[in-house]
């Protein structure tokens, strides 16, 4: 794989403001990157093929949770994100600027942003009005448009007959999607790792920790409990790292029923038991205060989130 330097300079800078973190992340027309140095990809086919979409990245970026014109982003690797609402195109212009994990966006190949996503990540993006997809590259932040889940590249948006603001199912690709990342890191996954999926809740199998505030100390105190099946759930993130769940859903415990549930190596933070008219309160909530994109469980299946 060749490294090619590019010579685009970005045009137009805006600080993003922070929260959580003190990094800062700059916007370029509401596209975001965070000054690392600027690469671009290159394979010998200019088409879309599998030796770009895992090509390995200059670096892989989560990042920390951040806001943006008082709208707070909480980015998360979630193997089992499958979100539908609306995608937009980015620009040409844009084409040769820097991303947020250090490459040089291509408007000629399937790539594309998302506000949460770890960067890269591999996701089918269908859309819904005519049923066509593409396995598309996400290496930026953006759209910070809040009714906006995602942006294409004009040639991503092409192919599956975008021609303006179309609504979508985004899909994560786990199997790629670790593919890419541990290409990136330099880490090899063993053949026996299971890859988390989303997953029937059991309530014979199931491990849910429970994290709440003590009323009189204000502390958190976690507890094991066997789960409980309500009709719905409301997931909000997933983690690799138990401490990070836990504090999350200390911080929802105002939403609901938060509990982290353990599936495979990933702790998963939702609101539990629900019915469909609380359930779609707690999504509103979560869009409108935190500026989330919460999925929707019922009866442990993935449901679509504005089905309710």
């Amino acid at each position: 794989m060749k490294k090619i330097i590019s010579l685009a300079v970005l045009t137009a800078v805006l600080a993003a403001c922070t929260d959580l973190s003190t990094t800062d992340t700059s916007s370029v027309n509401g596209y975001a990157a965070d000054g690392f140095g600027e690469e671009t990809l290159v394979t010998s086919d200019e088409s879309l093929n599998n030796t770009y979409l895992l090509a390995p990245a200059p670096k892989y970026y989560v990042g920390s949770a951040y806001k943006v014109e008082d709208v707070q982003y909480i980015p998360v690797e979630d193997l089992t994100y499958n979100q539908t609402g609306i995608a937009g195109i980015i620009p040409a212009e844009l084409n040769g600027t820097k991303t947020s994990n250090g490459e040089v966006f291509d408007m000629n190949q399937m790539v594309a942003t998302s506000k949460t996503l770890p960067l890269p990540t591999i996701a089918r993006v269908t859309n819904l009005d005519n049923g066509q997809s593409v396995v598309v590259r996400v290496n930026n932040r953006g759209p910070f448009v809040n009714t906006r889940i995602m942006d294409l590249s004009p040639a991503a948006a092409q192919k599956i007959g975008m021609n303006g603001q179309t609504k979508v199912q985004v899909q994560v690709m786990a199997n790629e999607s670790m593919a890419v990342k541990n290409a990136t890191i330099g880490a090899t996954t063993p053949a026996t790792q299971p890859v988390a999926q989303p997953q029937p809740v059991e309530t014979t199998t199931t491990t849910v920790v429970t994290t709440t505030a003590a009323p009189t100390t204000g502390t958190v105190v976690t507890s094991t409990a066997a789960a409980t099946t309500g009709e719905y759930s409301v997931q909000i993130a997933a983690f690799y790292a138990q401490d990070s769940a836990d504090s999350l859903a200390a911080r929802m415990a105002k939403y609901g029923n938060a509990v982290v549930v353990q599936e495979g190596d990933m702790y998963k933070v939702r609101i539990v038991n629900l019915d469909a008219a609380q359930a779609r309160s707690v999504i509103d909530a979560l869009r409108n205060n935190e500026g989330m994109a919460p999925g929707l469980l019922r009866n442990g299946r993935w449901v679509n989130a504005d089905s309710i």
